[in-house]
């Protein structure tokens, strides 16, 4: 006895119990994330590899801003940041360039091809208030 109305299930009739193959990954589409979402992603990595660094605190440092670029599954990022001061600056320009490619490439899934950082300001190690020379 067959039902009508049953959906025709592909590659097998209605309701038989043989498995249904699935098409292959290329052809039942993609992930798409949009450059807007990359660009908070690439901020917060920035934040991340900053927290800590050379006796600052998260809160002395101004939110990092990202922007990207994004073709064909990869990724150019700029970031615009605040460094702290004294540190190795070219030192941890090169730790945060690193950590954010990384970064977003795990959680993106894509490859991450240039990290470009404009320092907007260096910030003392006591924070913005204790800029008196002595």
């Amino acid at each position: 006895m067959t039902s009508q109305g049953a959906p025709a299930l592909p590659g097998g009739a209605a309701g038989s119990g043989a498995p249904r193959a699935l098409p292959p990954a290329a052809e039942r589409g993609a992930t798409v994330i949009p450059d807007k979402v990359v660009a908070r992603i690439a901020a917060r990595a920035a934040r991340e590899a900053l927290h800590g660094q050379a006796g600052t605190t998260r809160t002395e440092l101004a939110a990092p801003r990202a922007s990207v670029a994004v073709a064909g599954g990869s990724a150019r990022l700029g970031l615009a940041l605040d460094l702290p001061y004294p540190a190795d600056l070219a030192g941890t320009a090169r730790q945060v360039q690193h950590y954010v490619g990384e970064r977003v490439a795990q959680l993106t899934g894509m490859k991450v091809t240039e990290v470009t950082l404009t320092i907007e300001h260096l910030v003392p190690s006591g924070g913005r208030a204790h800029r008196r020379v002595q």
